[in-house]
């Protein structure tokens, strides 16, 4: 089971992006995830008649590693660890560390 999953809200707690927050938009593969408005680079894109895409620069999301990343608890306004607990009736849940409260309802 993943700590953070495509959806959440994620706070980034290191490197140049350190502070800002964003949606996961998509898991690249098992360590990385691309955030909304995070870890923002400038691609010189050629245009392709093909696909009808238009040339120049462009803003593109590129992934970051998942240790970089805490989800975001809006109970404390802050991000926080990620835990795992089984309910009685078998289920594997998330839990944030801070407070206990469940991550998803």
């Amino acid at each position: 089971m993943q700590r953070i999953r495509k959806g959440d809200e994620v706070v980034v707690i290191s490197g140049r992006d350190k502070g800002k927050r964003g949606t996961v938009l998509r898991r690249v593969d098992g360590a990385h995830v691309v955030v909304e408005g995070v870890n923002r680079v400038k691609k010189h894109q050629r245009p392709n008649p093909m696909k009808n895409q238009t040339g120049g620069i462009v803003d593109k999301d590129m992934p970051i590693h998942v240790s970089n990343l805490a989800l975001y608890n809006p109970a404390i306004q802050k991000g926080d660890r990620i835990g795992f607990k089984s309910l009685e009736d078998g289920r594997k849940v998330r839990v944030f560390k801070s407070n206990g409260e469940q991550v998803d309802a």
